[in-house]
């Protein structure tokens, strides 16, 4: 198995600065396997690490860790969740991974974060939000930068998952930025997408606009307390009756709507044995599984996809054209479908292809 430096690392505990730390010398494939499945946290935090980064060589070794690890992994309740700046999915979620770990659960939170406009790094924000799990025994909180594809989800989310589950975590939540296609690529990774709304802000049917109740799993009107109870009460109808209007993805699961609040601690039972319940109806009928494989295809082409792309604009002859069939398009002087297919045509005969359909 091989061995490279890896620039990475973790002290101990549960605050694994990101993984971002000075070199802590080298660990060969079956020594990063080894050390997930002991649930090392300096291990996983250095094996996220491997898996988040772009080099070559880090992405051999990764493979090589994340091969034996698949065996070791997909028990765990992968749940993502979304919602709109301020709704409160921090403080909620530390409330429920704190009240998970209290029952004998143990609770990975993977928070996807807004990138640094300068560095591309994460901010860091949810670990200090999260002030409870993030020093938690039973509870990882792995904040990463969102970076620039696939939606503003780290690319290496879903090997994460599988490294979190391997090292014996089982509930793993995925909070997305809660903007562009983030949503949609965080419920194509998790087992149920569950998203967090507000009441009494003006736009109660918020989600709609944004389509994401066509995702939606479990809604939970959030910060349903004190004076907002009522207004709560009465956009969780609304929700209701919007979903009603909608296909359900599977004719097993209507998406149930509550209410909750985080701050209080009221709801977050309710939350939980929907997601218990959502588990045991899609396991019963095999959709679970069927779900997961389905995940891993489309994953499978997403990368593929990608990587075609990120070949495709570092090559010479693309990279000198670029620019100005960018213009052309964007001026209206040639259409989209024409200057794509002279980019690709650029490509194949650059890369020694034979030739390049059109239309």
């Amino acid at each position: 198995m091989g061995r490279v430096d890896l620039p990475g690392g973790s002290p101990s505990g549960n605050r694994d600065g990101g993984g971002r730390l000075g070199a802590m010398g080298v660990l060969a494939a079956d020594e990063y396997v080894a050390g997930v499945l002991a649930g090392d946290r300096t291990v996983l935090a250095r094996a996220i690490t491997l898996v988040e980064s772009s080099r070559e060589e880090h992405r051999r070794l990764a493979q090589e860790v994340l091969t034996p690890l698949l065996a070791h992994s997909g028990g765990a309740h992968r749940i993502g969740i979304t919602g709109v700046p301020g709704v409160g999915k921090s403080t909620f979620i530390d409330q429920l991974g704190t009240n998970l770990t209290g029952r004998g659960h143990r609770v990975a939170v993977l928070a996807v974060d807004p990138s640094s406009s300068r560095s591309g790094g994460s901010i860091l924000g949810d670990k200090t939000r999260m002030e409870r799990l993030s020093v938690d025994p039973a509870a990882f909180v792995r904040p990463s930068p969102a970076g620039e594809t696939l939606g503003g989800v780290a690319a290496a989310t879903r090997e994460t998952i599988v490294l979190c589950e391997a090292a014996g975590f089982d509930v793993v939540i995925v909070e997305t930025v809660g903007v562009g296609q983030s949503e949609t690529v965080v419920a194509d990774m998790v087992d149920i997408f569950c998203v967090l709304m507000l009441a009494g802000a003006g736009d109660d049917l918020q989600g709609i606009k944004k389509g994401v109740l066509e995702l939606a799993e479990l809604i939970a009107v959030n910060k349903a307390d004190g004076d907002n109870v009522e207004h709560a009460r009465r956009a969780a109808a609304d929700y209701r009756l919007a979903l009603h209007m909608m296909t359900p993805a599977t004719p097993t699961w209507n998406p149930p709507v509550i209410t909750c609040s985080a701050l209080q601690n009221s709801g977050l039972d309710e939350f939980w044995e929907q997601v218990e319940l959502h588990r045991r109806k899609l396991t019963e009928t095999g959709e679970l599984d069927q779900r997961r494989r389905d995940q891993q295809v489309r994953w499978m082409w997403a990368l593929v996809e990608e990587r075609l792309q990120r070949h495709l604009r570092s090559t010479p002859a693309v990279g000198e054209a670029l620019e100005n069939l960018v213009s052309e398009v964007r001026e209206g002087r040639t259409t989209a479908t024409v200057a794509a297919d002279r980019l690709w045509q650029l490509y194949v005969s650059a890369t020694g292809g034979a030739g390049a359909p059109t239309g």
